[in-house]
């Protein structure tokens, strides 16, 4: 108690009451009034004190507010705290258990294409991905070069155009819409794979110039940007900004017609491709195949075929990141292509005719291997064990294809009994993954490639009423390759 009467009281966990206390600086100060207001003298004495505790009604206020605003404070802290964590953790996305992989294709295929989004070069408008801007709208425009390569996409992370990959790719999107073109309908994603593809369609329009003259040769652009390495200039391989800032001009590579026999194959194959994914715009289509052709046919008829990279004007920085090791595959994927999109036999007859001399440039560690540099693993192991096997099966196309497809449906045939017994012909992940070339940072490329023919395949066979294939004494149903093809989608 203080010099103004007033009694410090604190309380003991347990205790269940007040208790006096001779510090004010752990106790609360009380201004107490519990002595009864009797007008009879003599209660105390008619009335004793209980043996028992009694309870009083007494009002307490509180004097001192610091320790009561301090107490305030740190309990809006915490509270505020609290819903600033749940907030976070609402917005966090929620790891899926490992033993339930997402099987959400609508959403995993509308990711996947909005990465071409965010890959496009030129004047992009309403672009699904809203941190990407015009960019590269001078690309063409350097030196003694003066055309409009503004397009296409951009390679990987950084701001180099490569010409080769791009047309790959454009081939393989296009692939997937001619065969599948209900199931991105059903998941409302046909229109935005198509405008992927056009967008690549037509940059690759642009990439050959045919001859006009004598005086002019017939010229192809394989690159846009420098990835030169050792280059004291601008490198758009190396300087990770964004593509919209670039303010310089970008070089650019140029082949002459017949020195880029695989980039042109490979071009006339996607223009192919493509033509038959927009059959419901026959002028563009027809303008697709009309260049396609008149690509091809330039590089099948020159007496000097070789591969883009081997000439440094060409393809000397592409070489380092995409050096192909052959042509005849490309010419064997745009002679088939060629053939699906026209109907022409002579395609068809290139394809076939050709067939046993593009196997023999095919490299060990590519076997059975489908990317941008062997198409064998897709034509002479894929594309012609997989289409050609289309034809012998749905259209017939008796002698003299009997021969070539026989081999083709056999080849077809051992690569699925490859994947399907992958431990024992290649390396796996633990949790399934097939490892086509281990010591490659493209493993999910290679995986997705080999799970969609082998999906392409199962598809094929189940049109025909095969129930299935043999490997050895063993055979196995549409459901394993099935099965396999979904694995490669689905790894926990």
């Amino acid at each position: 108690m203080d010099d103004n009467n007033d009694l410090f009281v604190h309380t003991v966990h347990g205790a269940g009451r007040l208790l006096p206390s001779g510090d004010r600086w752990n106790s609360i100060e009380l201004d107490y009034n519990f002595l009864s207001t009797s007008s009879h003298k003599d209660d105390h004495f008619t009335n004793p004190p209980s043996l028992y505790s009694k309870s009083f009604t007494y009002n307490l206020t509180i004097t001192d507010k610091s320790h009561f605003k301090r107490f305030l404070y740190i309990f809006i802290a915490l509270l505020l705290t609290i819903i600033f964590l749940v907030l976070l953790l609402s917005f966090l996305p929620h790891k899926h258990h490992d033993s339930l992989p997402s099987t959400n294709l609508p959403f995993t295929l509308k990711q996947a294409l909005l990465f071409f989004d965010a890959q496009k070069s030129g004047q992009i408008n309403n672009s699904l991905v809203k941190f990407r801007g015009d960019s590269g709208l001078q690309d063409g425009h350097y030196r003694q070069i003066n055309t409009s390569l503004a397009g296409g996409f951009y390679d990987s992370g950084n701001n180099v155009k490569f010409s080769f990959p791009t047309a790959y790719t454009i081939t393989l999107l296009s692939w997937t819409v001619i065969e599948y073109h209900e199931k991105y309908e059903a998941m409302n994603e046909l229109e935005h794979v198509k405008d992927i593809i056009k967008w690549g369609t037509d940059y690759l329009l642009k990439l050959f110039v045919p001859s006009n003259s004598t005086a002019t040769p017939n010229l192809i652009y394989s690159q846009v940007g420098s990835a030169n390495i050792s280059s004291s200039s601008e490198n758009d391989m190396s300087c990770w900004q964004r593509p919209e800032d670039m303010k310089y001009a970008r070089p650019v590579s140029v082949c002459g017609g017949a020195s880029a026999t695989d980039l042109a194959g490979e071009i006339a194959a996607a223009l192919a491709a493509a033509s038959l994914v927009f059959t419901d715009r026959k002028s563009y289509s027809l303008k697709l195949i009309q260049a396609s052709e008149s690509l091809f046919n330039l590089v099948k008829n020159s007496e000097k075929k070789q591969t883009y990279t081997m000439d440094v004007a060409c393809g000397g920085e592409a070489s380092n990141y995409y050096n192909s090791s052959g042509y005849l595959d490309e010419l064997v994927w745009g002679a088939t292509w060629l053939f699906f999109a026209t109907g022409d036999h002579s395609y068809l007859g290139y394809a076939t005719d050709s067939f046993d001399s593009a196997l023999s440039e095919e490299l060990v560690p590519d076997h059975g291997v489908f990317y941008w540099n062997n198409k064998l693993a897709a034509i002479a192991i894929l594309i012609l064990q997989v289409l050609m096997t289309r034809l012998r099966y749905l259209l017939d196309p008796g002698f003299p294809y009997t021969t070539v497809l026989t081999k083709c449906s056999e080849l077809t045939n051992n690569l699925m009994c490859s994947y399907l017994s992958a431990p024992e012909n290649f390396s796996m992940t633990p949790a399934g993954l097939i490892l086509l070339k281990p010591n490659s940072s493209t493993s999910l490329e290679l995986a997705s490639t080999a799970a969609f023919l082998t999906k392409l395949y199962s598809d094929y066979l189940d049109s025909i009423k095969v129930e299935g294939g043999a490997c050895g004494d063993d055979l196995y149903s549409l459901d394993d390759l099935q099965n396999f093809a979904e694995s490669q989608f689905l790894i926990r």
